[in-house]
């Protein structure tokens, strides 16, 4: 997914599910900052102090940088979620372990997940992982039958349009990636295709069956069920029984999702913000943004620098207002995402990624 679900549709669903302003604005920064954050390695200040922080995506995400994409700490935890072939903790899917890492849409693994965050939430970092979480159950949908290690599994051919017809579009987009050797992996095979909200589309997949894909229908259901592990969130109770998004709003999200499309996920964002700060939604207008880099973006008020890559060496000067800095905040909630993700639940499922 891009940002237009990542940062304006979570920010709709966790305004209708109930979180005030404020808190719906981390959420949906953090959940978006996921892609943003490309950054890793360690922060030095002029007091000595010291702070780690990871990166959660690598440059632009550019499949042609094959040699960091096959980089397991970040796709699988954070944009590849395994799906154990959507079966408990307690089944096996046939295949082998490429079997068990394919993502699948709201898995079991998923589901726990967002049940570990929920019952995290009282941490410091808190909303923050919040907002991570929600970034890695989206994709779950977006991500489905593609994986986060490079095998053939990922393969697509016979890309077709919403009509069936063969994508020369998607054909001609292709020929400028070094397809040898970046692909399969992820969904490199089929670029964003997956992560636009209004496309149908369908592929044949490494295992020679074929695939049909309704991004609208897809997108909908993820906002739904974020929708719903919201209202849990606020509840403090991962098992509470949850009602769907209410009319008419889910109405205007379905609408809004199949009929915004713009290539580009920054002119669809645009027009997210632009609906919310009209007061599209029945929780009235907002108005938000988003800034993940440079002048007043979160990096910039916790450390003071408007730069879009740090230089090395280089040591910024301390205030006691960075231990509860959101950038900081958020990169405390990436660790803790991890950890839990690589170290505590997959190995629950037989999967070691570590």
């Amino acid at each position: 997914m891009q940002i237009d679900f990542h940062h304006g549709v979570t920010y709709v669903v966790a305004r209708l599910a109930g979180f005030e302003h404020d808190a719906a604005s981390i959420i949906a920064y953090c959940a978006q900052y996921v892609d943003d954050a490309t950054n890793a390695g360690l922060i030095r200040f002029d007091n000595g102090t010291v702070f780690q922080r990871m990166s959660s995506a690598h440059k632009m995400l550019n499949y042609r940088n094959f040699q960091e994409l096959a980089a397991h700490r970040v796709w699988i935890p954070f944009h590849f979620l395994p799906g154990n072939g959507g079966l408990p903790r307690s089944l096996e899917p046939e295949g082998g372990l490429i079997s068990k890492l394919i993502c699948r849409p709201n898995s079991y693994i998923a589901q726990e997940m967002v049940r570990e965050a929920i019952k995290c939430q009282d941490f410091p970092h808190g909303l923050h992982r919040w907002g991570v979480t929600m970034h890695v159950y989206a994709d779950t949908w977006a991500h489905q039958g593609f994986s986060g290690v490079s095998h053939w599994a990922n393969e697509a051919r016979n890309v077709v349009d919403g009509q069936g017809k063969a994508d020369r579009n998607l054909m001609n987009r292709l020929k400028g990636y070094f397809v040898n050797e970046a692909l399969p992996l992820g969904h490199g095979a089929v670029l964003s295709n997956p992560d636009k909200p209004f496309l149908r589309w369908g592929y044949t997949n490494g295992y020679g069956e074929k695939i049909i894909r309704d991004n609208p229908r897809d997108f909908l259901e993820a906002a739904n069920c974020m929708y719903q592990a919201m209202r849990r969130y606020l509840l403090k109770d991962p098992e509470a029984i949850a009602p769907e998004i209410p009319e008419p709003d889910k109405t205007i999200i379905a609408t809004m999702l199949e009929t915004i499309t713009d290539r580009s996920g920054k002119v669809r964002h645009k027009k997210w913000l632009q609906a919310i700060a009209a007061g599209k939604f029945s929780f009235g207008e907002a108005n938000i943004c988003y800034i993940p880099k440079g002048k007043n973006s979160w990096k910039h008020l916790a450390l003071g620098t408007e730069h879009l890559i740090d230089k090395e060496h280089q040591v910024f000067t301390y205030t006691p207002s960075f231990l509860a800095s959101d950038w900081k905040l958020f990169h405390d909630a990436l660790q803790a995402h991890h950890v839990y993700i690589i170290h505590e639940l997959l190995p629950f499922y037989g999967i070691c990624m570590g």
